[in-house]
């Protein structure tokens, strides 16, 4: 690809002379002329038949057939006319095209002037021999050609073909030269007596390169010291292999010099030198040309520059242009090769284009990996040694250290945060010509996105934009002219913000309203929006920024926005900050006429008073804060059955017309998770101008607030609405302790343990069963006898126990689940008792890597016992164990509390300072211990202290990382212009290097999961969950389990749910030589021990977006699992679905193993969740409908360039044989309630309604959120998420603290719990009965909830309403008449008629 080609682009060594010392080559066969045909143009695509996975060569396209590319490789041909001339024939595979142009004139040039000798040439791209008549064509050309050439092959299962095909005949072609690609493939390097195969063995410069390919920089780096050591290393080899290895480093030097001439220079030597028909010949060849490895370059300079001075003093005399003195100044990376090859009209259009706009440019190359030096060099002023430069654009589309094969993130990070200005990086097209991406619903190839746009992303690189195409025929790059005009336009906003003084500035602060009603202004995960926006504004007053006249409490800013105070009742409506006149919306929106095909023409029904469009929000100076309209088709039952998302209304284009056109805002600041914009229509990744995230955004800076624990989304978000998205802490988690009867269970259990042996124990025993009973906890815990009429005093005292010990174990499951208590308020560190739990769980987990053993796990290991077998046993209801596991977790927050206290400032909270003072518990084995005198007086006091240490130590850095908050200190530097220091997102728990807060957020290198640790995670919840299942069902496996995966998800746990799909359907996910996960391996049976089980697997949109990759490699693994034929069906459930499908829908039993599917390119969900938020549904069938019309599109691994296909009657036929559905759980932050995602990929009921015996499928959540993993069913799932959430006075009166917002966030699990209902039908009478009596029919209750947010109070009580209307909720007329009369005093309130209360 065109980034990629920077692993060529080193430095030239210091000439040989290429023909001294014998030939060595062997006696070849002679070159007959040959009078092939050219071809003229591309041909259409090509067909391929193919049936296992081992000969499987994927067709990609972009068209209906499924190939990325339909370029014919015969464009690349060229057939001489002999004239008598030896004719010698050179195959070449690159990765990508710069070389096409100059390598094709070289030819052209050796034929039009050499009397000797001519060149028959022909050219494949490594991408197109996934067509198998492609690989067939390269198979017959290298077995006739005389040389083969490759380079950057970088796709395993490419590499491996061309290995398959050149190997074969690597004895008879006179040479083989491989520039740096995989390993396998460097073997095949052969030139005379030199070879990589021979040498790759021995303690050679050659095989220590080879050892060392997975250090940084990869294979490119170790060429690149190859090249440079090598000299030193020849006078020690014979004559004869001095001579082949000097002319393999000459060959090295004329491919990287790469222009026309060093390329018929190459061919040339090795010609002459290999080819037998050439000995004695008298060839004339010419010494490599060597260009500069780093330096400026401009199209219009004379010479490439080495200094900045120099380059400056030319730049600053030119009479073809002239720049304003305060013009901002454009840093570019280039790639060297496309300057030595001649490939460069995309540069000089990107160019051409900043300076068209008055910027002025500096641009760089470099020939090696590692763009750092240059940018030390080049970028800096070498007066001020500030940065000269105002903004860095990319267009390599590449990591700034390293290239395809490995990368160094960490020193390109330094780099960059030394210069400390934005740093985007943008995107060529190199595996797909320009008309097939713009036809492409997935936009820009999927390995394109995993190198050029994940990996760029760890360097804190923004705005993945392509700027590039590629012609088809000649392979040369052109300058996109709309792409490199919003490219420019965006770098020069970027450096805008570094000459503008803060008083000047403009800031849109965005707000969501979803779903769209007044009590939900300000919606955003985890976040007290309007207390951190005040917090905000307030930093930015003590900035210089001009805010206005400020509202004095952040209850006056809600009402504010929301309209003066009487208006949150008195008016449906926000206040207006804008009317824009339908004339002026149509003049500054340019697509406005593209959305009359779903909304009409303007003003339409939304966002407007019949003549103007309206702009929500209030301006407080240069700040304005607005809020984003909603998708607008929420509450139309029949647009939320379209399988495609429309287009955005009106209203919403109007919004952002005004926030660019209008308002001319400087940045726009997306205010939490999440909104919109970045889920709007248009290609998955590399969008093209007609794409709505793109069109809307415009040309705005876009700063995005987006929770730390969700990088998946905060990814859509950087990718689509090129957002720097800056990650905020949710809130600090809390156990959710005991209440009401759960407590009062805990003293009786207490009692029951003293007492157990006197006469009292079973009159304990019953008075647990009948409270047990009342708290409903006789769902969970079977052993409870539901004989009204049983006595405890009947059962012998091992029953007693059990019971006894199952109660409490599933008391303290309660107690200890960990729950985010209110909600985060920007900026705001927490106190020292809020990150104790947080710090409990860190301690609670393995860290293998860090030499890491968890703290439960070195507690058992004081008294003699492994953690694990303790956990077991818990879960068995062993009344002491469950006993000691409580101990246990006792000891555990005991040691952290005491550890936690000591970094407490006198307020409470976690100061940085405060710090110091735990530092001194560190010093030596003389000082106290970090945990106190916690373990004293225990079982446990005699715990391994230097194992304990390593774990505190650890703590202490977690602890730290916690209070650095650098929430609103990321948002100055963004507003500054300055880098903002890129870093994972995730689980806090699970990844401690989430922390701290305040970094722009990315995901992980998608081919790097799963990991083996995740598939070793995965295995003991697979084998839990069918076991548990077989153990239900009488003894049967599940014949195919319906799961979903979800991108977050599978990034906080490096691929769990991902390995688990696979390891059902028997198949294990395998590395390939650079670590990159892209093979599978089949699991025999007998490994197995169990059948193969079939899968329907929901993938999310996001998930859909980021790893695409791995969805061609879960349609792989189904699919290799189908085609095991001696496999018998009652072991292989795949096979026998797939066949059964196979004969009834007339398909190869390779299709009908489709599996894989998802929505839509471009569309996100099932839209269930909007349905039911919006109570836009009649009935469950609709819900269905949606679900099978939205979620019915296929991945195919054998066309994955046709992105996702519909296959409606597929997906029903594979769920109608689904016995299970799953879910996993694996972050406290999250569970099913929390969010609406959930319910809404639920297919439950669904799966019931298609089975022909209309069975209901058992329905099961894993829970891998502590180091105790469990599989719940999801009834069960649902009630101990009620217990802990929705009817928790600690989670609930936690949230009403945070007023409006807070509210709105109780309301929100209740439409949830509604939303369960609808899906699964498995949430239980009594929590809506239970959430009735703790929210309306206490008076005290219903008077907080109507003060701090009358709206979100009337949803909740028409979700009561709506729950028993839909028949999910039986209850008493009482309840039902007290829920009508109090419906229609809130809407008289709201409505502003006083009713004499």
């Amino acid at each position: 690809m065109s980034g990629t080609t920077r692993a060529l682009a080193f430095r030239g060594v210091g000439s040989t002379t290429a023909f001294k010392g014998k030939n060595g080559a062997k006696p070849a066969r002679r070159v007959a002329p040959t009078t092939r045909a050219v071809a003229t143009g591309p041909k259409g695509p090509l067909k391929k038949k193919g049936s296992n996975e081992e000969d499987k060569i994927e067709d990609m396209s972009s068209g209906s057939r499924g190939m990325f590319t339909t370029v014919d490789p015969e464009v690349r041909r060229i057939v001489p006319d002999a004239k008598g001339r030896v004719v010698v024939k050179v195959t070449y595979v690159v990765l990508e095209s710069q070389y096409q142009s100059a390598l094709s004139a070289a030819v052209k040039q050796i034929n039009e002037t050499n009397d000797k000798v001519c060149v028959e040439v022909v050219g494949y791209l490594l991408e197109e021999l996934r067509n198998k008549d492609n690989l067939e064509a390269l198979k017959k050309d290298v077995e006739t050609s005389n040389i083969f050439i490759g380079s950057l092959i970088f796709i395993e299962e490419l590499a491996e073909k061309i290995v398959e095909i050149v190997q074969p005949c690597r004895e008879k072609l006179d040479a083989c030269l491989i520039f740096p690609s995989m390993p396998q493939v460097m073997r095949l390097n052969k030139l005379g007596t030199f070879s990589m195969a021979q040498l790759g063995q021995s303690k050679s410069a050659i095989a220590s390169f080879m050892r060392k390919k997975k250090e940084s920089g990869g294979f490119e780096e170790g060429m690149l010291k190859l090249v440079r050591t090598l000299p030193k290393v020849l006078k020690y080899l014979p004559s004869d292999k001095a001579a082949d290895a000097r002319n393999f480093m000459n060959s090295l030097q004329y491919w990287l010099g790469g222009s026309t001439d060093n390329l018929e220079n190459f061919l040339l030597m090795i010609s002459k030198a290999y080819v037998p028909e050439l000995k004695g010949v008298d060839l004339t060849v010419a010494e490599p040309e060597v260009f500069p490895d780093v330096g400026i370059w401009h199209p219009s300079a004379p010479v490439y520059y080495e200094d900045l001075k120099e380059y400056l003093n030319w730049y600053d005399t030119r009479k073809d242009i002239k720049f304003k003195a305060d013009s901002p100044v454009i840093g570019l990376v280039l790639q060297r090769s496309h300057l030595v090859t001649g490939d460069h009209g995309h540069y000089d259009g990107m160019v051409m284009e900043l300076e068209a706009k008055g910027a002025r440019v500096v641009p760089i190359f470099a020939g090696g990996l590692d763009f750092s030096g240059p940018i030390e060099k080049f970028f800096f002023d070498p007066i001020t040694k500030g940065a000269y430069v105002d903004t860095v654009l990319s267009l390599t589309g590449f990591a700034l250290v390293g290239g395809p094969a490995r990368q160094d993130h960490p020193k390109a990070i330094e780099s960059l945060k030394k210069l400390n200005v934005p740093y985007m990086v943008t995107v060529p097209l190199s595996f797909q010509t320009t008309e097939e991406w713009k036809d492409s619903t997935l936009g820009l190839h999927p390995v394109q996105v995993a190198l050029q746009v994940a990996l760029p992303e760890l360097d804190g690189g923004l705005e993945p934009m392509i700027f590039s195409g590629r012609d088809s025929k000649s392979g040369k790059s052109h300058t996109l002219e709309d792409r490199a005009a919003q490219i420019a336009n965006r770098a020069i906003k970027w450096a805008a913000l570094r000459k503008k003084t803060a008083a000047a500035k403009k800031l849109a602060i965005t707000v969501f309203s979803f779903p769209p009603d007044k009590g939900n202004v300000g919606t955003a995960a985890y976040l007290n929006v309007f207390g951190s926006i005040y917090r905000v504004l307030q930093g930015l007053r003590r900035q210089g920024y001009n805010v206005g006249v400020l509202p004095s409490s952040e209850e006056e800013l809600i009402n504010s926005v929301l309209n003066d105070k009487e208006a949150q009742y008195a008016s449906p409506d926000m206040n207006v900050a804008y009317r824009m006149p339908v004339n002026e919306y149509k003049k500054l929106c340019i697509y406005e006429e593209d959305l009359h095909e779903n909304w009409g023409p303007p003003p339409g029904n939304l966002n407007t008073d019949g003549q103007n469009m309206l702009v929500y929000g209030k301006q407080f100076g240069n700040v304005f804060i607005g809020v984003q309209p909603t998708f607008g088709y929420e509450g139309d039952p029949m647009r939320l059955l379209f399988s495609k998302s429309a287009s955005p209304h009106h209203g919403f284009a109007a919004y952002y017309t005004y926030l660019e056109h209008i308002f001319q805002a400087d940045a726009v600041l997306h205010f939490g998770t999440h909104g919109s914009l970045e889920f709007m229509p248009g290609k998955q990744v590399g969008m093209a101008g007609v794409c709505y995230p793109d069109r809307l955004i415009g040309n705005i800076p876009n700063i995005y607030y987006y929770a730390a624990n969700n990088p998946s989304e905060a990814t859509i978000a950087k990718r689509r609405s090129y957002a720097n998205t800056i990650s905020y802490l949710t809130p600090p988690a809390e156990n959710a302790g005991l209440y009401k009867g759960l407590k009062e269970l805990k003293e009786l259990i207490s009692s029951y343990q003293t007492l157990k042996d006197s006469g009292r124990g079973p009159s304990i025993v019953n008075t647990i069963i009948s409270t047990a009973i009342t708290c409903n906890l006789d769902k969970d815990v079977k052993e409870i006898p539901t004989d009204p009429e049983a006595d405890a005093a009947d059962f012998d005292s091992d029953r007693r126990d059990l019971i006894v010990g199952k109660v409490y174990q599933k008391l303290m499951e309660i107690e200890s689940r960990l729950l985010p208590c209110g909600l985060h308020v920007v900026g705001c560190p927490p106190s020292a008792e809020e990150a104790v739990a947080t710090l409990v769980n860190i301690a609670s987990i393995d860290r293998e890597d860090e030499g890491i053993i968890a703290l439960p796990g070195l507690l058992a290991m004081s008294i003699g016992r492994d953690i694990e077998s303790i956990y077991r046993s818990n879960d068995a209801g062993n009344l002491e164990d469950v006993q000691l596991l409580q101990d246990i977790t006792e000891a555990c927050r005991a040691c952290v509390r005491t550890f936690v206290s000591s970094a407490a400032d006198p307020s409470g909270r976690v100061a940085a300072g405060a710090l110091a003072s735990v530092g001194k518990l560190f010093g030596s084995a003389a000082v106290a211990l970090p945990w106190g005198d916690a373990l004293k007086g225990t079982q446990f006091e005699s715990t391994d202290v230097e194992k304990m240490r390593t774990l505190f130590d650890y703590l202490r850095f977690c602890l730290e990382q916690v209070v650095k908050d650098n929430e609103l200190g990321a948002l100055t530097e963004a507003l500054e212009g300055q880098y903002v220091l890129p870093g994972p997102g995730g689980d806090p728990i699970r990844n401690p290097k989430v922390l701290p807060t305040g970094k722009n957020i990315h995901a992980l290198d998608p081919q790097a999961i799963p990991t083996g640790a995740a598939v070793a995670s995965a295995k003991v919840v697979v084998d839990r969950l069918i076991e548990r299942e077989k153990n239900e069902n009488g003894g049967k496996y599940p014949e195919s389990i319906a799961l979903v995966l979800w991108g977050t998800d599978n990034i906080k746990t490096y691929g769990e749910s991902l390995a688990q799909v696979m390891l059902m359907v028997g198949v294990r996910p395998a590395p390939d030589a650079l670590g990159r996960v892209n093979k599978l391996e089949l699991i025999s049976l007998e490994e197995l021990g169990r059948p193969r089980i079939d899968v329907v697997v929901n993938c999310s949109g996001v998930f859909r977006d980021l790893f695409v990759n791995q969805m061609n490699l879960l349609d792989r693994a189904v699919k290799l699992a189908a085609e095991q034929e001696n496999e018998p069906d009652e072991m292989n459930f795949v096979r026998k679905h797939a066949k059964e499908q196979a004969a009834e829908l007339g398909l190869s039993v390779r299709e009908a193993a489709t599996r894989i599917f998802s929505n839509a390119s471009g569309s996100y969900s099932s839209n269930v969740n909007l349905a039911v938020e919006n109570s836009s549904w009649n009935d469950e069938s609709q819900l269905q409908d949606m679900y099978l019309n939205r979620k019915s599109f296929a991945f195919n691994s054998d066309a994955p360039g046709a992105g996702m296909e519909t296959k409606k009657e597929l997906f029903e036929s594979a769920l109608s044989k689904v016995d299970v559905t799953f879910q996993n759980l694996d972050s406290s932050e999250i569970s099913l309630t929390d969010v609406s995602h959930y319910f809404d990929s639920d297919p439950t009921k669904l799966v019931q309604g298609v089975r022909k015996d209309g069975k209901m499928p058992s329905s099961y959540i894993a829970d891998t959120t502590t180091a105790n993993a469990q599989v719940r069913s999801l009834s069960e799932t649902m009630r101990l998420d009620s217990r802990t959430k929705l009817l928790n006075p600690k989670w609930y009166e936690g949230m009403m603290a945070s007023g409006y917002e807070g509210t709105r966030e109780i309301q929100k699990r209740l439409n949830n719990t509604l939303g369960w209902s609808a899906t699964s039908g498995q949430v239980d009478n009594w929590v809506y009965e239970d959430a009735n009596s703790t929210f309306m029919a206490d008076p005290e209750m219903q008077k907080r909830l109507m003060e701090s947010n009358p709206n979100s109070f009337r949803k909740m009580v028409a979700n009561f309403l709506e729950a028993n209307g839909r028949g999910y909720w039986e209850t008493s007329e009482e309840n039902i008449e007290r829920l009508k009369q109090l419906y229609m005093e809130v809407e008289d309130r709201i409505e502003g008629v006083e009713n004499g209360a």
